[in-house]
């Protein structure tokens, strides 16, 4: 078998990133290597360099270069409600479309049985020792609203009331600007079940 050459190698590489395929891997080396060797060079600079020495915060799991993570050393946070999010990307998100001045606990996934993925794999073990703590008043589930995502909030839930912490659950439903005709019947009927008074 014939061995690769580096720019092959390159352009495979690109691939294993989400959303690049085969053509937009070749589009990223071929500019790199043509017109941005300088910023090719800085960008893996900075990628060994985050490598190296981003981990994750040690009191909500999120990624940081920091023992603890901005939000968590933020004293203008509110400590006692607690957001919990699949990622470290969910929370960046949370974090710029909405004010929430709480702070967040990343599970790093959710529960799946199948694929082996219990309680301590997500940190829940973690979680409840902080519920535990008599710390924490609220958390605010905001999982996906897939099966697992739904599944994981409902768990998290069953912790919260063993520790008298309130739990709730973020909304799901018709997007901001769509239109009913074009919401799928699930995501319909979750928003109508979840409907509240105006």
């Amino acid at each position: 078998m014939q061995k690769k050459s580096l720019l092959g190698q390159l352009i495979q590489n690109f691939c294993c990133l989400p959303g690049i395929g085969p053509k937009s891997a070749q589009r990223i080396a071929f500019y790199m290597l043509q017109r941005d060797r300088n910023g090719a060079k800085l960008l893996a600079e900075t990628l060994l360099k985050a490598l190296d020495q981003i981990n994750h915060c040690q009191q909500c799991r999120t990624l940081t270069d920091q023992m603890l993570c901005e939000t968590c050393s933020d004293s203008s946070r509110n400590t006692g409600i607690l957001c919990i999010v699949e990622s470290p990307a969910d929370a960046w998100i949370i974090d710029q479309a909405t004010a929430f001045k709480g702070c967040y606990f990343v599970l790093h996934g959710r529960l799946s049985p199948l694929d082996g993925i219990g309680p301590d794999e997500i940190g829940l073990n973690l979680l409840e020792k902080r519920l535990a703590s008599g710390t924490i008043e609220e958390l605010i589930l905001a999982t996906n609203s897939t099966v697992e995502g739904e599944a994981t909030a409902y768990f998290i839930s069953e912790i919260a009331k063993k520790h008298h912490v309130q739990a709730s659950r973020i909304a799901h439903g018709v997007p901001m600007g769509g239109e009913l005709e074009f919401t799928d019947s699930s995501t319909l009927s979750h928003a109508f079940n979840g409907r509240k008074i105006i």
